[in-house]
């Protein structure tokens, strides 16, 4: 708790932590309330998937181009357009879908909402990255649980609000939290002391990615996002053939607070070991966690294995957050961790997709768990492929890892 209590009194730490949390959690709400409005209004899920889906991709694909403003300009300016332009974009996506707009117009609309998102999330990390490195890994540690947090606050909170006023009210709440959290993190003291490096406007646009041990960070994460995207698909197919569909929310929901539990446990230790090693090793700790998943009999059971291996993953996202920090180019933190963003959520979503196939193949609900399996153990054997070692830092440059 002591740890806890040093980040808590950090200046601008109370503001990152709670405005960090409201302007995460339209990225959980907005895809599912979208989904569920447009289903409504078509009568089609293929409509409504494919709205949603251009939502996720477009929010994505522009994550790293705003990183990249955000870092030449100091990301205040970028937050404070997005808290204007936001909940317009929004609004205009509503209203094409009640008022009966053709597909084209409510994709359209759902990719002009995505690319509008604000830009919290990598704001608030790059922010972090600031702190005093004493205290840095607890303060990811409390990012990286914020942010499980997050996706079993957000799709309750819309399942309530289609039951008890309906999705188009789910998006306007989404819409209302986004704006304070870009407002409070773009004026927070931390922000204001942000100052932009020349640099930022002088790289290529891939010399975030190509950084020397980024590709590795970038492609270990990438696989083990992949894996979660399948086992997300996974979880409701095996409660639904074991005749309790309704167990499917429980279920992810445990696993969400296991990781929540491992986070919080984790961020209150001094680790003495290098941060390419810590990684490695949780990755190991999740495969390991991930494999009896496989020989689950019931939900019960599941729901349990779910909860355990779910412990070590907000303590890997939380040194994956170390390590992209650690790496990136001063002038380039919160591009780094929109590429982050960006790539973790593209490997979701193909994931998801593959872990569906397999569902509907004759390998069935076994053939999804084993590739969230695999997808974690492939990203082990990443972490072990040799790479180039980050180049010394320059006189009066800070060094970077």
């Amino acid at each position: 708790m002591r740890a806890y209590l040093s980040v808590w009194r950090l200046p601008s730490a109370p503001v990152l932590l709670v405005a960090g949390f409201a302007g995460r959690l339209p990225s959980a709400m907005v895809p599912l309330a979208l989904l569920l409005m447009v289903q409504q209004q078509t009568g089609s899920y293929a409509v409504a998937g494919l709205a949603a889906a251009t939502y996720g991709v477009a929010m994505a694909a522009m994550a790293p181009v705003l990183g990249r403003l955000a870092d030449r300009r100091t990301p205040r300016p970028v937050l404070l357009t997005q808290a204007a332009v936001y909940p317009l974009l929004l609004t205009l996506l509503v209203l094409a879908v009640l008022g009966g707009a053709p597909t084209g117009v409510v994709v359209a609309a759902s990719a002009a909402a995505g690319a509008g998102t604000p830009l919290v999330s990598g704001a608030v990390r790059a922010l972090w990255s600031r702190t005093d490195a004493a205290v840095r890994p607890t303060a990811y540690a409390l990012d990286a649980t914020a942010t499980e947090l997050v996706f079993v606050a957000g799709p309750t909170l819309v399942a309530a609000l289609a039951v008890l006023a309906g999705p188009a009210w789910a998006l306007a709440v989404a819409g209302v939290l986004a704006v304070a959290g870009a407002l409070g993190i773009a004026t927070s003291a931390a922000m204001r002391g942000w100052a932009p490096a020349p640099e930022a406007s002088r790289t290529s646009p891939f010399a975030t990615v190509l950084t020397p041990g980024m590709p590795r960070v970038l492609l270990s994460g990438s696989l083990l996002m992949l894996g979660f995207g399948a086992l997300e698909v996974a979880v409701p197919a095996f409660a639904d053939a074991a005749g309790s569909p309704g167990m499917s929310g429980l279920l992810l929901a445990l696993w969400s607070l296991g990781s929540v539990a491992g986070g919080l446990w984790f961020g209150a230790r001094v680790v003495s070991a290098s941060l390419p090693r810590q990684y490695r090793w949780l990755l190991l700790g999740v495969t390991i966690g991930l494999a009896p998943l496989t020989a689950a009999s019931s939900p019960w059971v599941l729901g349990a294995l779910l909860f355990l291996g779910g412990t070590a993953i907000a303590p890997t996202l939380t040194v994956q957050n170390s390590l992209v920090g650690a790496l990136a180019p001063a002038h380039a933190t919160t591009e780094a961790f929109t590429w982050l963003s960006t790539m973790a959520t593209g490997a979701s979503a193909v994931g998801a997709a593959l872990g569906g196939a397999l569902i509907e193949s004759p390998a069935g609900v076994s053939g999804s768990l084993v590739l969230a399996v695999a997808g974690a153990a492939l990203a082990v054997l990443v972490t072990l492929v040799p790479g180039r070692r980050p180049a010394p830092a320059r006189a009066g440059e800070p060094v970077a890892a």
